[in-house]
Order: C-alpha cells, then sequence, then structure tokens
C-alpha cells in the first residue's frame, strides 16, 4: 500500500517536469523563428538611431514594394525547403518568363494573357524539375540547377538586350501607387498592387500549409518520407506540385518585378535570387533537412535582407560586397542555431 501510494507522488511530481518539456520540445521550432524577428527589430532600431528616418512612411513603404518578388519566392522556397528539397531554377526562371512575357506584348499578344503566360511558363519549368526530381530520381539540386540553366540560356537566346513593355500594357497597372496615409511632406504610406500580391500569396500559403491535407502532407515528406508513404500519403503527385507551385510563384514574382522596373525586361535579370531566397527561408527558420518552418518567418528573414540592404544603402561608406558577406555570416550563424536545436531535439 505504501510502496503503491510512493510510486503514484512520484509520477505527480514527474507530470510538470514531462509538461515542461513537451512545450519545450515544440517552441524549440520556433526559436529560430523568434531569433529572425528580434535580429529584424534590433537592425532596425539601429539603423534609426545611427542614420534615421527609418520608422519613417516613406521608407517602409519603399522597403515593402522593393521586396514584394523577394517574399514570392520566399514563400515558393519554403514549400520546396520544407519538403526536403531545393530549387536552384527561381531566379533564371524570372529572366525567361520576364523577357518572354514582354516580348509577348510587344508582338501584339493581349496584356493580361502575357501575364497569365509568364505564371504558366514558370510552372512548366516547376514541372519539369518535379518529374526529374520524382519519377526519375534526380537529386532536387542536380534537377533545378539543370533547369536554371535551361532558364537563363532560353532568356538570353529570345533577347540580349532590354525589352520594353508596351506604354499601355495593363501590367503596368501593377505598379501604380497607392496612397493609403497621407503625411506631412514626402512621409506617406505609398504601396502598390504588386505589394499587395505578395500578401495574398503569403496568406495564401500560410492557409495551404496548415489547413490543407497536401500541405500536411508536405511536413511529413519533410520529416520522414518513408513514414507518409506507409500513411499512404499522395507523395508522389504532391512532391510534383510542389515545383509547380515554386516555379509558378517565380513566374508571378516575375510579373510583380517587371511592372516595378517599368516593364522592362532582360536575360541578365535576378541573377543570385535564388540564393536570396534560400538566404530568406534559413534566416526565417525553416530547417534545411525539411518537415519543420513556417511561411511567416521566411517573410521575416526577406525583412532582414530588405533592412541589411536598406542599412548599407543609407551608411554610403560600406562597400555594396559586405551585403553579401555579411548575409553570408547571418545564414551561418542560423544554420549553426538549427543544428543545435536539431541536436537536442534528438536527445
Amino acid at each position: 500500500m505504501s510502496a503503491s501510494v510512493s510510486t503514484s507522488s512520484i509520477d505527480l511530481d514527474k507530470v510538470p517536469s514531462r509538461g515542461f518539456a513537451r512545450i519545450w520540445g515544440r517552441s524549440q521550432s520556433v526559436i529560430p523563428s523568434l531569433a529572425a524577428v528580434l535580429l529584424l527589430i534590433a537592425m532596425l532600431v539601429y539603423a534609426e538611431l545611427a542614420y534615421g528616418r527609418v520608422f519613417h512612411m516613406g521608407t517602409m513603404s519603399s522597403l515593402l514594394v522593393s521586396f514584394a518578388p523577394t517574399i514570392i519566392l520566399a514563400v515558393g522556397m519554403t514549400i520546396v525547403i520544407l519538403s526536403g528539397g531545393i530549387d536552384l531554377s527561381v531566379g533564371a526562371v524570372v529572366a525567361f518568363t520576364s523577357v518572354a512575357g514582354v516580348m509577348l506584348m510587344d508582338i501584339g499578344v493581349n496584356g493580361w494573357l502575357a501575364i497569365v503566360l509568364m505564371i504558366v511558363f514558370g510552372a512548366m519549368f516547376g514541372l519539369v524539375s518535379g518529374v526529374l526530381i520524382q519519377y526519375f530520381n534526380v537529386q532536387p539540386f542536380i534537377a533545378t540547377l539543370a533547369m536554371m540553366f535551361l532558364a537563363r540560356g532560353l532568356a538570353s537566346i529570345l533577347s540580349t538586350v532590354p525589352v520594353q513593355a508596351p506604354d499601355d500594357s495593363p501590367i503596368l497597372l501593377l505598379a501604380t501607387d497607392f496612397k493609403l496615409i497621407d503625411g506631412p511632406k514626402v512621409n506617406d504610406l505609398v504601396l502598390t498592387p504588386g505589394f499587395f500580391i505578395a500578401v495574398l500569396v503569403v496568406i495564401g500559403a500560410f492557409f495551404f500549409l496548415h489547413r490543407t491535407r497536401s500541405g500536411r502532407t508536405i511536413y511529413g515528406i519533410g520529416g520522414a518520407e518513408s513514414s507518409a508513404q506507409l500513411m499512404g500519403l499522395p507523395v508522389a503527385r504532391t512532391r510534383v506540385s510542389i515545383y509547380i507551385i515554386s516555379g509558378a510563384l517565380a513566374g508571378l514574382a516575375a510579373v510583380v518585378y517587371t511592372a516595378e522596373v517599368g516593364g522592362k525586361a532582360q536575360n541578365v535579370t535576378a541573377i543570385g535570387w535564388e540564393l536570396d531566397a534560400i538566404a530568406a527561408v534559413v534566416i526565417g527558420g525553416t530547417l534545411l533537412t525539411g518537415g519543420a518552418g513556417y511561411v511567416l518567418g521566411s517573410v521575416v528573414g526577406s525583412l532582414v535582407l530588405a533592412t541589411l540592404w536598406m542599412i548599407i544603402t543609407k551608411d554610403g561608406t560600406i562597400r555594396p560586397e559586405y551585403l553579401t558577406i555579411i548575409t553570408g555570416g547571418i545564414l551561418l550563424v542560423f544554420v549553426l542555431l538549427q543544428r543545435v536545436l536539431t541536436a537536442r531535439r534528438r536527445r
């Protein structure tokens, strides 16, 4: 009898610690995202103290509008990396779809149809990548690297000089300024339809990943593909869909970017954007091994890169080459943080 009482008291003592351990175990997945939020706040406060006019509606407007294409690419890259894959083709796909879309507009194709075709072209590159990876067992790195060279080469074949969309092209409407807050002097909150498209993409991706069966399947594939298959989840179809989505979002990013630059397109556009998207995703807390991460974290990661770019621009004495070095340093810190948390979770 006494032994039974003693055992029960021991179990009761363990309940709080087990509960805390469970909460701690679950919260570890959001630690990198919280670290990214803190880093973003610290960078913004530093920039405000050092240079001023950062928490300025005009500055924020410019920052959000100019990084809308990067946010769209980061959302697509988040979905790919959550599945344990990678997509190196998105930057080149932006270049190809931008040049192809503008040239279609120049030869008289309806502007709205050309915009839709830009997204479809991007999705087709993603389809090829997905089929290569799923049905031909090609590594995602190799398959999307091949698509990167193919898309960049096709963009160069189409044109090696900048092309310009017609003045009456509807794509230019996506860069129309909407003054939401009329502040003193030039302190206005001005956003564009391109920015709102990026917001809709983020909301849609959040709903897709957390409220649909396909979204949960993506997390399952990234966490343990063999377990996902044993559970009867549609692994093959989902993986191909992941790359189609990534390619389509690259085409959409091309639409937004082409509008921002006044309808101009060239084959050297978006060089290195795939690396920016990967950096934003990793800084935002998504595990490179897949299975854990948040699309909102990738948005924060994109804003960290945008703030870094703003600081270097405002400072004026920092050479642009340091942007790459600092980004690499931040990326390294977050990768090490992921490794530490992953090791603690396995214990």
